[in-house]
């Protein structure tokens, strides 16, 4: 251990920590703009400087290690005086659209500009403004925003896609794709990392919020939502309640309040993909099929794999995800049962994913979601309603898609589907007393291994989250050193509950919490509650094959709830 102060406070840290780590134990707070926990420290922005005893001049304090005896003072004069200078520079080139910004009010430039009271005009306004990039299904980018932080660089990097880097250099550097070429003409998964990790409005998710009033305006139309199952455990965020709150009942009242229109609960796909997965898995594992067996409900994963793994794309079950389960089942089942044209019918799924808008362009899928907004969009059209929503009672989804198990509640943690899976398959091959839970699986470590021996079966799973550890994952399974059955893998790290479309987290809580871990403890303890915990015990799910699909992995399933791939260039 290493002692230290920090404005006098005495503190003890392990050796090898940085004087950000240090502070924090201190409980003082050093602002930052480039550091994310998890994604990037590099000192660049150079917000978090201090003084340091033994130090020449001002230090970067998420990069410069403490020593024994050092003294660190957070707050004099040339620290106060360097960080306004610096946040002012960073004004300079900026695109100061702040009232129509995407992230107004949640931006932390204009949080640092605030606090310490820069002059945003004080050195001028000396940028170009560029042309905004939007041929993306799903993602947005505005570089005329950017303050240089590389933070999207480093995410985009972590997933092992690089579609966007630094170019040039000097004053001259911006940030953008190989050649200049438009985001949507590269790699790129749409993941959402990349808005994940930017802490002002230069990347955002393309909205779909427009066409969703104007459906819900048009008396030609009959709108019905369905919200993922990780939306419940982070739409409270938005509106200030604390991280891992469970807002299912105000989620659902605040849709109804929008208009004459219908929510569903979208876990109930997620147990209809467990019947339709675990059978294909079981069949694979029977008849000696294409294994390891991968999942397939995240489509950030299945781009990833078209572009740089086509030779695996046998291997991905071809179950549909949950969203475009549930749209295909609402313009068909749904439909017929109360005499709709579905035409008429407009779908809008509520996801945590900034490639679920990507996903509904995939003409392989059908074209059944009319339009997929994230949590962050159905918290604007919230607020927009003016809808109150921290006091808003409880309400209930519609009939009949309404109960779901606690199985499908999990899908949005990492190792979610993969448990869900288990539970299903596991009374398959064992019977009544197969286990409940697979806590081998669960938590948030970028790859999880389990072996599991039910019905006198062995099956090796593996779960990774995050695209850096999927490809870890993979390289070992080609290279023979690894031998699964089954793999889950989700594209964001954390799984769903950390998706590209989840509600914007000031630095401050992002780099002081574990968000993934909190967020997910609400899915678990959904779960522990839930009257029903299997998937093929959901009562509504055997109601569906009893009226329509006849069995999982039917002819009529496999028509409607299954899809094929398609190889992609690497660019």
């Amino acid at each position: 251990m290493v002692n230290l102060k920090i404005n006098g406070i005495q503190v003890s840290v392990p050796e090898g920590s940085t004087v950000l780590q240090a502070a924090k134990v201190a409980n003082v707070r050093i602002p930052t703009l480039c550091y994310l926990k998890d994604v990037q420290c590099v000192g660049s922005c150079r917000l978090c400087l201090v003084e340091a005893t033994g130090a020449r001049g001002l230090v970067t304090a998420c990069t410069y290690p403490v020593s024994e005896g050092m003294e660190v003072r957070t707050n004099t004069p040339a620290v106060r005086k360097s960080r306004k200078t610096t946040v002012e520079l960073i004004l300079s080139t900026h695109k100061k659209k702040c009232l129509s910004c995407v992230r107004s009010m949640n931006c932390e430039l204009q949080k640092l500009a605030l606090e310490f009271n820069a002059e945003e005009d004080r050195f001028g306004t000396d940028h170009d403004l560029m042309p905004v990039d939007d041929l993306s299904a799903s993602i947005v980018r505005d570089n005329s925003k950017c303050v240089m932080c590389t933070r999207c660089v480093a995410a985009c990097t972590q997933q092992t896609i690089a579609a966007i880097g630094p170019q040039n250099r000097g004053y001259s550097k911006t940030i953008g794709s190989p050649y200049g070429v438009s985001l949507a003409h590269t790699s790129c998964v749409n993941c959402g990392q990349c808005v994940v990790a930017c802490p002002v409005g230069a990347l955002y998710e393309k909205s779909s919020v427009a066409d969703v009033w104007g459906a819900i305006v048009d008396p030609e139309k009959e709108v019905v939502f369905f919200t993922a199952p990780s939306v419940r455990a982070t739409l409270g965020e938005a509106f200030g309640l604390p991280v891992g709150t469970n807002v299912e009942g105000k989620m659902v009242s605040a849709i109804k309040q929008l208009g004459d229109v219908k929510c569903f609960n979208m876990d109930i796909t997620a147990d209809l993909t467990i019947m339709e997965e675990a059978t294909e898995l079981l069949t694979r594992i029977q008849s000696g099929g294409v294994l390891p067996m991968f999942t397939s409900c995240c489509p950030g994963w299945v781009k990833f794999a078209e572009h740089y793994y086509p030779e695996l794309l046998p291997n991905i079950s071809t179950c549909k995800s949950p969203q475009e389960m549930f749209s295909a089942l609402l313009k068909t089942y749904y439909c017929e049962k109360n005499g709709i044209d579905p035409e008429k019918l407009f779908v809008v799924s509520v996801i945590p994913c900034t490639a679920k808008k990507f996903e509904v362009t995939r003409d392989e899928l059908g074209h059944y979601t009319d339009a997929a907004i994230t949590t962050r969009e159905l918290a604007k059209m919230i607020k927009e309603a003016g809808v109150d929503f921290v006091n808003l009672p409880d309400g209930a989804f519609d009939t009949p898609f309404e109960e779901a198990s606690g199985a499908g509640a999990i899908f949005g943690a990492t190792g979610g589907v993969m448990e869900a899976a288990l539970r299903t398959a596991a009374v398959k091959l064992g019977g009544d007393g197969a286990p409940l839970e697979f806590k081998e699986v669960r938590g948030t470590a970028g790859v999880k291994e389990a072996e599991y021996t039910v019905g006198g079966k062995t099956v090796k799973v593996a779960v990774a989250s995050g695209l850096g550890n999927a490809r870890a994952v993979i390289e070992d399974i080609k290279s023979g050193k690894k031998n699964y059955a089954f793999v889950e893998i989700m594209a964001c790290p954390g799984g769903c509950i950390n998706g590209g479309g989840q509600p914007y987290v000031h630095d401050e809580i992002r780099n002081n919490i574990d968000l993934k871990a909190v967020r997910a403890q609400a899915l678990y303890d959904y779960d522990t509650d839930s009257k029903l915990r299997r998937s093929h015990e959901n009562p509504a799910v055997e109601k569906l094959y009893a009226e329509f699909f006849e069995k999982p992995n039917s002819r009529k399933a496999h028509k409607l709830l299954h899809t094929t791939y398609t190889k992609r260039e690497k660019y």
